[in-house]
């Protein structure tokens, strides 16, 4: 059973998670030859203000 955890910073949309878990799995299936119902995502949802890149808060770009 493949587990992927996914971080990324809030606000994408319900679509947008449903379009990317759709994608992560058919390359699971396709690569790992994992059944689809065995595929696990977990998202984590990181705040800008939490996540800094070269020194600068993503909250303060």
């Amino acid at each position: 059973m493949p587990n992927i955890t996914v971080e990324l910073l809030s606000g994408r949309t319900m679509d947008q998670r449903r379009d990317f878990v759709a994608a992560v799995t058919e390359a699971a299936v396709d690569i790992l030859k994992a059944r689809p119902e065995a595929v696990r995502i977990v998202y984590w949802e990181i705040e800008k203000s939490d996540v800094a890149n070269g020194g600068v808060l993503e909250s303060d770009r």
